[in-house]
C-alpha cells in the first residue's frame, strides 16, 4: 500500500515563543498550505517537502525535546491519526496550533486555537471547534473580544499583533496590557523569539 505523504514546509527545532508553553524547547513542524489567507502569515505555501509519517519522525528524533508543535499553515487541514500514532510511540507530547476552522482530532495533547476570522473576509474562517487547551488571540486594540466568548479554553491569551513599525506595536503593547489589566480573564503572550532574536 501506498504511504501517505504530508507537505512539510520546514522541522526544526527552537523554544515555543508564545502562549501556555512559552519557553519550552519543541520540535516544529510547519505544514504547508492553509484554507486562509492572512496578511502577516510567515509560512510560504508553495514551499514544501512531501514526507511519510516515518520521514518526519526521524527528523523530529534528531532533537532532545518530548514537545512537537504541529503548525503551519493549517495544520488540521493534514494531520491523521497516523502520524499522530508514529510522534505518540516515540514518547512524544503533540501540539497543534490551529485557526479552529476544522476539527482536531482527539489524540492532540494540546491544541492552541489562534481563530483569524478577524482578520480573513472568508467563509472558511469560520469556526469549527468551541473547545481548546488555549485560546490565542492576535489583539489590534480594536478586536471584539465579545466574539470569543462561546470558545472554552484552559487558558486564554492576547497577543499583541507585530504590524512591522515599532510605533504602532508599542501602542499594541500599551493597549493589550491596558486590556488584561481591566479583564484578567486574559494572559498577555509575547513573542519569545523575537524579542531574543531566534527562529
Amino acid at each position: 500500500m501506498e504511504k501517505k505523504l504530508y507537505k512539510i514546509n520546514e522541522i526544526f527545532y527552537s523554544i515555543q515563543g508564545e502562549g501556555y508553553n512559552a519557553g519550552c524547547a519543541a520540535v516544529f513542524v510547519r505544514f504547508s498550505g492553509c484554507n486562509l489567507r492572512c496578511p502577516f502569515c510567515d509560512t510560504q505555501h508553495a514551499d514544501g517537502t512531501m514526507l511519510t509519517a516515518q520521514d518526519i519522525c526521524r527528523e523530529i528524533q534528531q532533537y532532545p525535546a518530548s514537545l512537537v508543535v504541529l503548525t503551519g499553515g493549517e495544520p488540521a487541514l493534514f494531520v491523521d491519526a497516523e502520524l499522530c500514532d508514529a510522534i505518540h510511540a516515540m514518547g512524544c507530547r503533540i501540539a497543534m496550533e490551529t485557526n479552529g476552522t476544522r476539527p482536531v482530532l482527539p489524540a492532540i495533547d494540546h491544541v492552541t486555537c489562534s481563530p483569524k476570522f478577524e482578520f480573513c473576509a472568508s467563509a472558511d474562517a469560520r469556526l469549527q471547534i468551541s473547545t481548546c487547551d488555549e485560546l490565542k488571540v492576535v489583539f489590534t486594540g480594536h478586536n471584539d473580544l465579545s466574539l470569543y466568548d462561546d470558545i472554552q479554553a484552559g487558558s486564554y491569551f492576547l497577543q499583541p499583533c507585530d504590524t512591522g513599525d515599532e510605533a504602532e506595536n508599542k501602542k499594541i503593547v500599551k493597549a493589550t496590557f491596558d486590556y488584561i489589566l481591566s479583564h484578567p480573564k486574559w494572559r498577555m503572550s509575547l513573542q519569545l523569539h523575537k524579542i531574543i532574536n531566534v527562529r
